[in-house]
Protein backbone atom coordinates (compact mmCIF):
# COMPACT_ATOMS: atom_id res chain seq x y z
CA UNK A 1 0.00 0.00 0.00
CA UNK A 2 1.43 3.38 -1.04
CA UNK A 3 1.60 5.95 1.73
CA UNK A 4 -0.61 8.99 1.26
CA UNK A 5 1.36 12.18 0.72
CA UNK A 6 -1.27 14.68 1.89
CA UNK A 7 0.34 17.96 2.92
CA UNK A 8 -2.43 20.56 2.50
CA UNK A 9 -5.53 20.34 4.68
CA UNK A 10 -8.72 22.40 4.86
CA UNK A 11 -10.80 22.07 8.03
CA UNK A 12 -14.43 23.09 7.57
CA UNK A 13 -15.54 24.14 11.03
CA UNK A 14 -11.91 24.39 12.08
CA UNK A 15 -12.30 27.02 14.80
CA UNK A 16 -14.55 24.82 16.92
CA UNK A 17 -13.88 22.26 19.62
CA UNK A 18 -12.76 19.28 17.54
CA UNK A 19 -11.47 21.29 14.59
CA UNK A 20 -8.99 23.24 16.68
CA UNK A 21 -7.46 19.98 17.91
CA UNK A 22 -6.99 18.81 14.32
CA UNK A 23 -5.26 22.13 13.72
CA UNK A 24 -2.89 21.47 16.64
CA UNK A 25 -2.03 17.99 15.36
CA UNK A 26 -1.52 18.99 11.74
CA UNK A 27 0.61 22.04 12.48
CA UNK A 28 2.59 19.91 14.92
CA UNK A 29 3.67 17.77 11.96
CA UNK A 30 6.65 19.15 10.03
CA UNK A 31 5.38 17.41 6.86
CA UNK A 32 2.26 19.60 6.76
CA UNK A 33 2.58 22.43 4.23
CA UNK A 34 -0.71 24.25 4.79
CA UNK A 35 -3.78 24.17 7.02
CA UNK A 36 -6.76 26.39 6.23
CA UNK A 37 -9.73 26.69 8.56
CA UNK A 38 -13.06 27.76 7.10
CA UNK A 39 -15.48 28.85 9.82
CA UNK A 40 -18.33 31.29 10.44
CA UNK A 41 -17.43 31.46 14.16
CA UNK A 42 -20.98 30.69 15.31
CA UNK A 43 -19.50 28.30 17.88
CA UNK A 44 -15.79 28.51 17.00
CA UNK A 45 -13.53 30.76 19.07
CA UNK A 46 -10.41 32.70 18.13
CA UNK A 47 -8.62 31.74 21.35
CA UNK A 48 -8.72 28.12 20.16
CA UNK A 49 -5.99 28.88 17.62
CA UNK A 50 -4.33 32.05 18.94
CA UNK A 51 -1.08 30.14 19.52
CA UNK A 52 -0.83 29.33 15.80
CA UNK A 53 -1.23 32.83 14.36
CA UNK A 54 2.49 33.26 13.71
CA UNK A 55 2.76 29.97 11.79
CA UNK A 56 3.03 30.80 8.05
CA UNK A 57 1.35 27.49 7.18
CA UNK A 58 -1.85 28.52 8.97
CA UNK A 59 -4.64 30.35 7.13
CA UNK A 60 -8.08 31.52 8.28
CA UNK A 61 -11.05 32.05 5.99
CA UNK A 62 -14.12 33.55 7.65
CA UNK A 63 -17.15 32.38 5.79
CA UNK A 64 -20.31 30.33 5.89
CA UNK A 65 -20.53 26.87 4.35
CA UNK A 66 -23.86 27.93 2.83
CA UNK A 67 -21.85 30.27 0.55
CA UNK A 68 -20.84 27.74 -2.10
CA UNK A 69 -18.69 30.15 -4.11
CA UNK A 70 -16.67 31.25 -1.07
CA UNK A 71 -16.28 27.66 0.10
CA UNK A 72 -15.12 26.49 -3.34
CA UNK A 73 -12.51 29.23 -3.46
CA UNK A 74 -11.27 28.40 0.05
CA UNK A 75 -10.94 24.66 -0.65
CA UNK A 76 -9.05 25.02 -3.93
CA UNK A 77 -5.44 23.85 -3.76
CA UNK A 78 -5.87 21.45 -0.83
CA UNK A 79 -5.35 17.69 -0.73
CA UNK A 80 -7.82 16.81 2.05
CA UNK A 81 -10.96 18.35 3.54
CA UNK A 82 -11.87 17.55 7.15
CA UNK A 83 -15.59 18.31 7.40
CA UNK A 84 -16.74 19.09 10.95
CA UNK A 85 -19.34 21.81 10.38
CA UNK A 86 -22.75 20.92 11.85
CA UNK A 87 -25.21 21.88 14.56
CA UNK A 88 -23.12 21.58 17.76
CA UNK A 89 -26.12 21.46 20.12
CA UNK A 90 -27.89 18.14 19.46
CA UNK A 91 -30.73 18.73 21.94
CA UNK A 92 -31.64 22.03 20.24
CA UNK A 93 -33.43 20.11 17.47
CA UNK A 94 -36.21 19.23 19.93
CA UNK A 95 -37.51 22.78 19.53
CA UNK A 96 -35.91 23.61 16.15
CA UNK A 97 -36.20 20.36 14.15
CA UNK A 98 -35.13 21.98 10.88
CA UNK A 99 -31.72 22.96 12.25
CA UNK A 100 -30.03 19.64 11.44
CA UNK A 101 -31.20 19.76 7.84
CA UNK A 102 -29.88 23.27 7.22
CA UNK A 103 -26.78 22.97 9.42
CA UNK A 104 -26.11 19.33 8.51
CA UNK A 105 -27.44 17.90 5.26
CA UNK A 106 -27.36 21.12 3.25
CA UNK A 107 -23.87 22.03 4.43
CA UNK A 108 -22.51 18.56 3.59
CA UNK A 109 -23.99 18.86 0.11
CA UNK A 110 -22.15 22.17 -0.29
CA UNK A 111 -18.88 20.66 0.95
CA UNK A 112 -18.85 17.80 -1.56
CA UNK A 113 -19.97 20.05 -4.40
CA UNK A 114 -17.29 22.63 -3.54
CA UNK A 115 -14.73 19.83 -3.51
CA UNK A 116 -15.88 18.65 -6.94
CA UNK A 117 -15.62 22.16 -8.37
CA UNK A 118 -12.26 22.84 -6.71
CA UNK A 119 -10.77 19.46 -7.58
CA UNK A 120 -10.07 18.38 -3.99
CA UNK A 121 -9.87 14.56 -3.96
CA UNK A 122 -10.16 13.45 -0.31
CA UNK A 123 -12.79 13.96 2.43
CA UNK A 124 -12.73 13.01 6.11
CA UNK A 125 -16.28 13.39 7.46
CA UNK A 126 -17.38 13.66 11.08
CA UNK A 127 -20.48 11.49 11.19
CA UNK A 128 -21.85 10.08 14.44
CA UNK A 129 -23.30 7.10 16.26
CA UNK A 130 -26.77 8.60 15.76
CA UNK A 131 -26.90 7.06 12.28
CA UNK A 132 -27.67 3.67 13.86
CA UNK A 133 -30.74 4.75 15.81
CA UNK A 134 -31.79 3.10 19.06
CA UNK A 135 -30.33 -0.43 19.18
CA UNK A 136 -30.38 -0.84 22.95
CA UNK A 137 -27.61 -3.14 24.14
CA UNK A 138 -26.87 -4.38 20.60
CA UNK A 139 -23.35 -3.51 19.48
CA UNK A 140 -23.41 -1.63 16.17
CA UNK A 141 -20.93 -2.55 13.46
CA UNK A 142 -20.30 -0.34 10.45
CA UNK A 143 -22.25 -2.79 8.24
CA UNK A 144 -25.37 -2.74 10.44
CA UNK A 145 -28.67 -2.27 8.68
CA UNK A 146 -31.22 -1.03 8.25
CA UNK A 147 -30.19 2.37 9.57
CA UNK A 148 -33.15 3.94 11.41
CA UNK A 149 -32.02 7.20 13.08
CA UNK A 150 -34.02 8.28 16.12
CA UNK A 151 -33.11 11.98 15.82
CA UNK A 152 -32.86 14.66 13.16
CA UNK A 153 -29.16 14.89 14.05
CA UNK A 154 -28.63 11.20 13.26
CA UNK A 155 -30.73 11.55 10.10
CA UNK A 156 -28.63 14.49 8.91
CA UNK A 157 -25.40 12.56 9.51
CA UNK A 158 -26.74 9.53 7.63
CA UNK A 159 -27.94 11.65 4.71
CA UNK A 160 -24.51 13.30 4.70
CA UNK A 161 -22.88 9.90 4.34
CA UNK A 162 -25.22 9.05 1.46
CA UNK A 163 -24.37 12.30 -0.35
CA UNK A 164 -20.67 11.61 0.12
CA UNK A 165 -20.86 8.06 -1.24
CA UNK A 166 -22.69 9.32 -4.32
CA UNK A 167 -19.94 11.86 -5.01
CA UNK A 168 -17.30 9.18 -4.47
CA UNK A 169 -18.81 6.91 -7.10
CA UNK A 170 -20.01 9.59 -9.53
CA UNK A 171 -17.15 12.08 -9.37
CA UNK A 172 -14.11 10.19 -8.09
CA UNK A 173 -13.83 11.55 -4.55
CA UNK A 174 -12.55 9.23 -1.84
CA UNK A 175 -13.79 9.55 1.72
CA UNK A 176 -13.91 8.14 5.23
CA UNK A 177 -16.83 8.73 7.59
CA UNK A 178 -16.23 8.54 11.32
CA UNK A 179 -19.06 7.51 13.62
CA UNK A 180 -17.78 8.87 16.91
CA UNK A 181 -18.77 8.07 20.44
CA UNK A 182 -19.28 11.16 22.62
CA UNK A 183 -16.19 13.33 22.14
CA UNK A 184 -14.82 15.15 25.20
CA UNK A 185 -11.86 17.37 25.96
CA UNK A 186 -10.69 20.96 26.33
CA UNK A 187 -12.46 23.74 24.37
CA UNK A 188 -15.82 21.97 24.55
CA UNK A 189 -18.86 24.22 24.27
CA UNK A 190 -21.58 21.58 24.75
CA UNK A 191 -22.03 18.15 26.29
CA UNK A 192 -22.85 16.54 29.60
CA UNK A 193 -19.42 17.06 31.20
CA UNK A 194 -19.30 20.67 30.07
CA UNK A 195 -22.80 21.29 31.44
CA UNK A 196 -22.02 19.67 34.79
CA UNK A 197 -18.84 21.70 35.31
CA UNK A 198 -20.62 24.95 34.46
CA UNK A 199 -23.60 24.21 36.71
CA UNK A 200 -21.51 23.09 39.68
CA UNK A 201 -19.30 26.17 39.35
CA UNK A 202 -22.45 28.27 39.76
CA UNK A 203 -24.14 26.15 42.46
CA UNK A 204 -22.29 23.23 44.01
CA UNK A 205 -25.19 22.22 46.27
CA UNK A 206 -27.40 20.65 43.60
CA UNK A 207 -27.15 19.40 40.04
CA UNK A 208 -29.94 19.03 37.49
CA UNK A 209 -29.56 15.82 35.45
CA UNK A 210 -31.59 15.19 32.30
CA UNK A 211 -33.43 11.87 32.27
CA UNK A 212 -32.96 9.21 34.95
CA UNK A 213 -29.15 9.26 34.93
CA UNK A 214 -28.90 5.68 33.67
CA UNK A 215 -28.12 6.64 30.08
CA UNK A 216 -24.98 4.65 29.21
CA UNK A 217 -22.53 5.60 26.47
CA UNK A 218 -18.89 5.66 25.42
CA UNK A 219 -16.88 8.86 25.83
CA UNK A 220 -13.68 9.37 23.86
CA UNK A 221 -11.03 12.05 24.35
CA UNK A 222 -10.58 14.43 21.43
CA UNK A 223 -6.89 13.55 21.20
CA UNK A 224 -7.84 9.93 20.46
CA UNK A 225 -10.39 11.08 17.89
CA UNK A 226 -7.83 13.16 16.01
CA UNK A 227 -5.33 10.30 16.05
CA UNK A 228 -7.96 7.85 14.77
CA UNK A 229 -9.04 10.05 11.86
CA UNK A 230 -5.52 10.86 10.70
CA UNK A 231 -4.52 7.21 11.04
CA UNK A 232 -7.52 5.97 9.03
CA UNK A 233 -6.77 8.55 6.34
CA UNK A 234 -3.42 6.86 5.78
CA UNK A 235 -4.64 3.26 5.65
CA UNK A 236 -8.10 3.32 4.04
CA UNK A 237 -8.00 2.46 0.32
CA UNK A 238 -11.72 2.12 -0.50
CA UNK A 239 -13.66 4.86 -2.33
CA UNK A 240 -15.78 5.26 0.82
CA UNK A 241 -15.27 3.62 4.20
CA UNK A 242 -17.03 4.26 7.53
CA UNK A 243 -15.33 3.69 10.88
CA UNK A 244 -16.75 3.53 14.40
CA UNK A 245 -14.44 5.46 16.73
CA UNK A 246 -15.02 4.81 20.43
CA UNK A 247 -13.35 3.48 23.55
CA UNK A 248 -15.28 0.22 23.83
CA UNK A 249 -16.32 0.81 27.45
CA UNK A 250 -19.17 2.82 28.93
CA UNK A 251 -20.33 5.02 31.80
CA UNK A 252 -23.70 6.31 33.05
CA UNK A 253 -24.69 9.95 33.35
CA UNK A 254 -24.98 9.62 37.14
CA UNK A 255 -21.41 8.30 37.27
CA UNK A 256 -20.29 11.31 35.21
CA UNK A 257 -22.00 13.62 37.72
CA UNK A 258 -20.18 11.91 40.58
CA UNK A 259 -16.89 12.21 38.71
CA UNK A 260 -17.50 15.91 38.05
CA UNK A 261 -18.07 16.53 41.76
CA UNK A 262 -14.87 14.62 42.55
CA UNK A 263 -12.80 16.56 40.01
CA UNK A 264 -14.12 19.89 41.30
CA UNK A 265 -13.16 18.78 44.83
CA UNK A 266 -16.57 19.52 46.31
CA UNK A 267 -16.65 18.88 50.07
CA UNK A 268 -20.18 17.46 49.87
CA UNK A 269 -21.77 15.56 46.99
CA UNK A 270 -24.49 17.76 45.44
CA UNK A 271 -28.13 16.75 45.44
CA UNK A 272 -28.90 15.18 42.07
CA UNK A 273 -32.21 16.38 40.64
CA UNK A 274 -33.38 14.11 37.80
CA UNK A 275 -35.87 15.35 35.20
CA UNK A 276 -37.13 11.77 34.75
CA UNK A 277 -37.58 9.39 31.85
CA UNK A 278 -34.94 7.23 30.22
CA UNK A 279 -33.92 9.90 27.67
CA UNK A 280 -32.29 13.24 28.23
CA UNK A 281 -34.22 14.92 25.39
CA UNK A 282 -36.32 14.08 22.33
CA UNK A 283 -34.15 12.04 20.00
CA UNK A 284 -31.66 11.02 22.68
CA UNK A 285 -30.50 7.41 22.44
CA UNK A 286 -30.08 6.25 26.06
CA UNK A 287 -27.78 3.30 25.38
CA UNK A 288 -25.09 3.31 22.67
CA UNK A 289 -22.74 0.42 21.95
CA UNK A 290 -20.20 0.74 19.12
CA UNK A 291 -18.08 -2.09 17.76
CA UNK A 292 -14.58 -0.80 16.93
CA UNK A 293 -13.03 -3.94 15.43
CA UNK A 294 -12.65 -2.33 12.00
CA UNK A 295 -10.46 0.59 13.02
CA UNK A 296 -8.62 -1.50 15.61
CA UNK A 297 -7.71 -3.97 12.85
CA UNK A 298 -5.75 -1.18 11.15
CA UNK A 299 -3.51 -0.76 14.20
CA UNK A 300 -5.21 2.17 15.96
CA UNK A 301 -5.74 2.01 19.72
CA UNK A 302 -7.39 4.39 22.20
CA UNK A 303 -4.93 5.83 24.68
CA UNK A 304 -7.65 6.64 27.25
CA UNK A 305 -10.67 4.59 28.27
CA UNK A 306 -14.03 6.25 28.92
CA UNK A 307 -13.47 7.08 32.59
CA UNK A 308 -9.91 8.35 32.02
CA UNK A 309 -11.06 10.43 29.03
CA UNK A 310 -13.86 11.99 31.07
CA UNK A 311 -11.66 12.62 34.10
CA UNK A 312 -9.04 14.40 32.01
CA UNK A 313 -11.72 16.32 30.14
CA UNK A 314 -13.47 17.42 33.34
CA UNK A 315 -10.15 18.56 34.80
CA UNK A 316 -9.43 20.54 31.63
CA UNK A 317 -12.91 22.07 31.59
CA UNK A 318 -12.73 22.96 35.30
CA UNK A 319 -9.39 24.67 34.65
CA UNK A 320 -10.89 26.64 31.74
CA UNK A 321 -13.88 27.58 33.90
CA UNK A 322 -11.60 28.90 36.65
CA UNK A 323 -9.59 30.92 34.13
CA UNK A 324 -12.78 32.56 32.85
CA UNK A 325 -14.26 33.13 36.30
Amino acid sequence: MAERLDRRYAIVGGAGFIGSHFLDALLGNSKTDRVTIFDNFSSGREWHFEHHRSDPRFHIVRGDVSDLAALTEALAGHDVVIHLASNPDIARAATEPEIDFYQGTVLTNNVVEAMRRAGVPRLLYASGSGVYGDLGQQEATEDHGPMIPASTYGASKLSGEALITSYCYMFGLTACAFRFGNVVGPRQTHGVGFDFVRRLAQDSSRLRILGDGQQSKSYIHVSDVVAAVLHANKVSELPFQPFNVATGDYITVTEIAELAAEVMELPVLPIFEYTGGDRGWKGDVPVVRLNTDRIRSTGWRCQLNTRAALKRSLEELAREERIRA
